[in-house]
């Protein structure tokens, strides 16, 4: 069986987009530079910033403060704002502390915050909602879109699919991440992915 190719699905319903709106989940400013780059050629971004999964309040500051400033240097988006609220992880990652990274946690970690990024689409009026989590070569495209497709069912939001590592993208990502001069962090944000990073 086929692998679906979640970029040519994006490619094809981005050329038929032109001027709809787009609500964005980002986990960072290094991970949407490059997805920030390709969508806003032809659609308008929000980036909406709901990361309760980062590990202390310095972390989330920090990479708030960066994708701030990586908005406001490049204009390629407006900002949707989220508290921090490390509670809604603690939710959903009770009984799972010992899964593998990339397993059943981060699952329900991608659903957690892909489906507040649902419901801001649903009530802000958006054409599509996404993610920027795609871009990274550690999180799984496939399952991802999987989540997005079935929230979108649920709250009657388009998903725009995307593997937004394909043609480069991750590449770009670091590329443009050091043009920008952005906090490139070393673990996705949350403490289990903290503690495997000192494991190693």
């Amino acid at each position: 069986m086929n692998a679906v190719n979640y970029d040519a699905l994006m490619q094809k319903e981005l050329a038929g987009a032109a001027g709809r709106r787009v609500l964005l989940h980002s986990c960072c400013a290094p991970c949407s530079s490059y997805c920030l780059t390709e969508l806003a050629k032809s659609v308008r971004v929000t980036v909406l910033y709901y990361n309760p999964n980062l590990d202390c309040a310095e972390e989330y500051a920090k990479r708030k403060s960066e994708q701030l400033r990586f908005l406001q240097e490049t204009g390629l988006a407006d900002f949707l704002d989220c508290d921090y609220a490390p509670e809604d992880f603690a939710a959903i990652a009770a009984g799972y502390e010992s899964a593998p990274e990339g397993g059943a946690r981060c699952a329900r970690c991608f659903t957690l915050r892909l489906e507040r990024t649902a419901q801001e689409a649903k009530r802000g009026g958006y054409d599509y909602f996404g993610t920027t989590l795609t871009v990274s070569p550690l999180k799984n495209a496939a399952v991802i879109n999987e989540i997005g497709a079935e929230l979108a069912e649920k709250y009657g939001v388009k998903w725009l699919p995307s593997d937004f590592k394909k043609r480069g993208g991750y590449q770009q990502s670091i590329v443009l991440s050091r043009e920008h001069g952005l906090y490139r962090q070393n673990y996705c944000g949350c403490v289990y992915s903290k503690q495997r990073l000192q494991q190693e």
